[in-house]
């Protein structure tokens, strides 16, 4: 790996840990030779061990990095995201490069990653080799960047949808890649309809969760894109736990009309822990994201640093 990655890196964990620390670290040990930077952030990390969310449940959205993987290769961005210390990647389709999926599973395996989730197709015409592929990479969730056809245009087009995603679920289960999740943006929350039974009106993601089997079908929540549709995100995770399973762990500036801008994780306007104490038991896997991350280690590394010390 090229020294100025290292040190970039090491440079990003030194201030991490200064700042989780309550800015204890001086200045002196802010212009510590690499050596003395490596050793406090290998201390960090000891003290931080089982305070926060494990290492082995974290994830990242390889679309945050589409741009920097043009520019080190595929191969480069993985064994980057295995040295800050990530377990699991979440890919969508340009993430593979030119790798078969089992090719892929092979390469995650050198690196010691998985890739339990993924952002994929929910054509049903060829869900039969989504599913396949899925397998192949020993993925747990099949799903998307959204959600199945025809979408949420309508009352009627949202209920077909919940439908869709119940028969794509059970098919995944049925493959042994687990349950289909939906993933929404701010419009599954400002999008709302009147139930024509109850006169009750709901959101476009309440009506797919009520309406979705459980036993095939669960949701991957973007806390960033929820919370910018005006959602009080603990309160949505407290009354749908066990519907759940996934979290996307997007952090930015909230600016009220639903355009927010992302950034790093715990340097936003999300609060993070009362989120993951509502999170804790239910959630599998939490999955970092930022569109758009600069093509460096800053992101993955300063947004893993917080999760693995962040107190809840």
């Amino acid at each position: 790996m090229k020294r100025t990655t290292i040190l970039r890196r090491l440079a990003a964990g030194a201030a991490t840990a200064a700042l989780l620390a309550g800015g204890a670290a001086t200045a002196t040990s802010a212009t510590a030779a690499p050596s003395d930077k490596a050793s406090d952030k290998a201390s960090s990390a000891a003290q931080c061990a089982g305070r926060g969310v494990p290492a082995s449940k974290i994830s990242i959205q390889l679309f945050s990095y589409w741009g920097w993987q043009n520019q080190i290769g595929v191969e480069g961005l993985l064994e980057e995201l295995a040295d800050i210390g990530y377990k699991n990647v979440e890919p969508f389709g340009a993430s593979y490069g030119s790798y078969s999926p089992s090719e892929y599973r092979d390469l995650l395996k050198s690196y010691k990653l998985k890739s339990p989730t993924a952002h994929g197709s929910t054509d049903e015409a060829t869900f039969d080799q989504t599913l396949a592929d899925a397998k192949d990479r020993g993925q747990k969730y099949v799903g998307s960047g959204g959600f199945a056809s025809p979408g949420i245009g309508s009352y009627e087009n949202v209920l077909a949808t919940a439908e869709t995603m119940n028969r794509l679920g059970e098919r995944s289960v049925k493959n042994g890649t687990g349950k289909f999740f939906g993933h929404n943006h701010q419009s599954e929350f400002t999008t709302t309809y009147t139930d024509p039974a109850t006169g009750e009106t709901k959101s476009a993601w309440e009506i797919l969760v009520e309406n979705t089997d459980p036993r095939y079908v669960t949701f991957q929540l973007d806390v960033f894109w929820a919370a910018d549709a005006g959602v009080d995100v603990v309160d949505l995770i407290k009354k749908h736990k066990k519907r759940i399973e996934l979290l996307h762990i997007k952090d930015g500036d909230l600016n009220g009309d639903a355009r927010g801008i992302p950034g790093n994780v715990g340097q936003g306007d999300i609060e993070w822990e009362p989120i993951l104490q509502a999170a804790h038991g239910s959630v599998k896997y939490y999955v970092v994201e930022r569109d758009g991350a600069p093509a460096n280690a800053d992101f993955a590394q300063e947004s893993f640093d917080y999760l693995t010390c962040v107190t809840y």
